[in-house]
């Protein structure tokens, strides 16, 4: 069998590797401008690296934060992803299309309520101390 080459695959290594980089900064912008969760996502990043050096987070509460952004942010990547190949599939509805949709959708909420709570856990002490 005949190896198919994709679109991607013309080119020296490192102009694939540049092709690829690119292509990723562009869905990350495509995100950022079309998609009202990544931009909400965005500015709550924003919000807790400002928080983290006001209340002088440490090193292990840095990475936790860190790290769960990134995860937040790569699943919207992912579900949005997911949902654009879905409307191109089943452009009417379809019981499936919105499973698929749905739990893609829930996998970055189940993120984003696992960060609510390392968020209350890390910022609430560190909150409270300055109140008293």
């Amino acid at each position: 069998m005949k190896q198919v080459l994709r679109n991607k695959d013309s080119g020296s290594a490192w102009i694939r590797y540049q092709k690829s980089f690119f292509h990723a900064i562009d869905g990350i912008i495509y995100a950022i401008r079309y998609e009202h969760n990544m931009i909400i996502i965005f500015i709550c990043s924003v919000l807790v690296f400002i928080l983290g050096m006001l209340l002088n987070l440490n090193l292990q509460e840095w990475l936790f934060c860190i790290l769960i952004i990134g995860l937040i942010m790569a699943t919207e990547l992912i579900n949005s992803a997911i949902e654009a190949v879905v409307d191109l599939a089943s452009p009417q509805f379809h019981p499936l299309a919105k499973i698929a949709k749905d739990t893609a959708s829930g996998a970055t909420l189940i993120f984003c309520l696992i960060s609510l709570i390392g968020g209350i856990i890390i910022f609430l002490p560190k909150i409270m101390n300055l109140l008293s």
